[in-house]
């Protein structure tokens, strides 16, 4: 298999004392072994593997992880790293892929396995006497349930390395102490292995001697420095403002940088929530004290979506215009303002998760779909991209907010994409299904606030299907369209569950709908999870 384009974002000057550097093999897993790093208050990275030794060396890392990836060691086409990795003297851990990788550089042979392991399994950790016990094991039972994913394994240890965990099938862990160098075939990573975070923990501060000092205030401080050094002393930069907690994290960050010279714009698509547009405006001036410019540009945005059925086609039209009205008000800005210079930097929220589903990892076919703030940027924009958060997950957002002291309902606000309830009208956009959707959805939220679950769900919300059934209210036939409810529940949005909502709930929200929704006559529930089904339904 050949190695992959993939999308890789990382800061040069490391914003903590201690930093793991995660070279990536194309593990769908690799994001999950920076997450659970920083859950320890630790900086971590991903890089591509194909990194040089020297680029990897620069950020100072305490530890190297060679992550998991789909590809046989083996193969002709096996993804590479330089192989001076394992012998540069840092503390390296190898997860599925990296432990065969180390094997197999080192002397020693992968081969495919009679047995694939794939799921949960059951790891027995070995006992060394009169060896010590391995250390990255310390304090873990003596059996572990694990997860598994590989084909090959390890038939021939490289010299020098011993095992220090197995299953009934194959090597589940080795090691060479003397090089530093730990191994696992299973995934540490992920919550099914019910001891993950502790052996990962073994490494990280144990093995590798990291300072937890990876906190929000030391992303805040470094952040907000790096902002200064970007703009300038006298740059100034706009911020495509939305009200969700993402874009006002990222416009509150860029305020405490450079203040008045950040202008944000709150722009009306035509396709916000329910009264949104006015809510936000105040909420964004008298709580977060932010200089608020609101562009009412929805006949604009609803024209240019006139006609387009296509999802991809929506998200790329919408991007499109956002930075058109962008151009357009840094434009008046400087005529009114009389600054004499450009506004040069255009601040969004981008998180990580908008940037991998926007990007093909799995070749050119694959690409999920492209989000606004990335894949629908147009490639002449004349602004020049902040993206603060760009390498966070939600949960890492939302404490970054509470620590810059931001209100409670900003930050606990649903996820809402930047394409608003375009995807989430099935088939053309226009301005009278925008309308029975926005009271739809509405009627949704406030039953799920009323029930108590608005904050235990990832993201509740109601789609618009281009099908019409035939109903009858009162005595008279009835025929309107179908609307789907949407409840999921998530830890960072990459995967999600779909939510079993009580009937009560579901009733009332169904009820309320065909009763006050004039075009809707029916409702139905997605219990797809993600995956296979992505969140948004376009």
């Amino acid at each position: 298999m050949a190695v992959l384009p993939r999308i890789y974002t990382y800061a040069v000057d490391t914003p903590a004392s201690s930093t793991i550097v995660i070279l990536d093999f194309g593990s769908q897993y690799t994001q999950l072994i920076a997450r659970r790093i920083r859950e320890f208050n630790v900086f971590s990275v991903v890089l591509p593997c194909t990194t040089p030794l020297a680029e990897v060396l620069a950020l100072h890392p305490r530890g190297i992880i060679l992550s998991g990836g789909p590809s046989s060691v083996y193969a002709a086409t096996a993804p590479q790293a330089d192989r001076a990795v394992l012998s540069c003297g840092l503390p390296i851990l190898g997860i599925c892929y990296g432990l065969q990788f180390i094997t197999h550089h080192l002397g020693g042979k992968v081969v495919p396995g009679t047995a694939h392991e794939y799921g949960h399994a059951e790891v027995s950790v070995a006992e060394f006497t009169p060896e010590p016990p391995s250390q990255l094991f310390h304090g873990l039972p003596a059996k572990l349930t694990v997860w598994m994913s590989h084909g090959d394994h390890a038939e021939r240890l490289a010299p020098g390395f011993r095992i220090t965990a197995s299953t009934a099938n194959a090597v589940a862990a080795i090691e060479d102490p003397a090089r530093r160098i730990w191994a696992v075939q299973f995934h540490p990573e992920v919550a099914h292995t019910k001891d993950g975070a502790a052996l990962l923990r073994n490494f990280v501060l144990t093995l590798c001697g990291c300072a937890q000092d990876w906190t929000p205030a030391h992303f805040i401080e470094t952040t907000v420095a790096k902002i200064k050094a970007q703009v300038g002393p006298t740059g100034h930069a706009i911020c495509g403002l939305s009200g969700g907690v993402d874009s006002s994290v990222a416009a509150v960050l860029v305020a405490r940088a450079i203040g008045p010279r950040l202008t944000c714009i709150f722009v009306n698509n035509g396709v916000l929530r329910k009264d949104e547009f006015a809510t936000v405006q105040k909420t964004m001036r008298d709580e977060l004290h932010l200089n608020v410019v609101a562009v009412d540009a929805g006949e604009r945005f609803l024209t240019k979506l006139a006609g387009v059925t296509d999802p991809e086609q929506k998200r790329k039209i919408i991007g499109n215009e956002f930075i058109a009205v962008f151009d357009d008000e840094a434009a008046k800005l400087l005529a009114a303002e009389a600054k004499g210079e450009s506004v040069a930097w255009l601040v969004q929220g981008t998180l990580y998760p908008d940037v991998i589903e926007s990007a093909s990892v799995h070749g050119p076919s694959h690409v999920i779909k492209s989000h606004h703030n990335v894949g629908g940027l147009p490639a002449d924009m004349k602004l020049k991209l902040i993206e603060p958060l760009r390498d966070l997950f939600k949960d890492e957002v939302r404490r970054i907010g509470a620590d810059l002291q931001m209100p409670e309902d900003i930050l606990q606000r649903q996820p809402f994409p930047g394409p608003g309830l375009a995807v989430r009208i099935l088939g053309e956009v226009t301005s009278d299904r925008v309308a029975i959707l926005q009271e739809a959805d509405a009627i949704c939220t406030a039953e799920i606030k009323r029930a108590g679950l608005y904050r235990k769900l990832w993201q509740s919300f109601v789609v618009l299907l281009p099908v019409k059934t035939v109903g009858v209210m009162g005595d008279q036939r009835t025929y309107a369209y179908t609307c789907a409810i949407r409840a999921v529940e998530s830890e960072d949005g990459m995967t999600a569950d779909w939510a079993a909502l009580p009937y009560e709930v579901l009733r009332a929200i169904s009820s309320r709908i065909v009763s006050e929704v004039r075009g809707i006559n029916r409702v139905v529930y997605d219990i797809t999870s993600k995956p296979p089904g992505t969140i948004e339904w376009e």
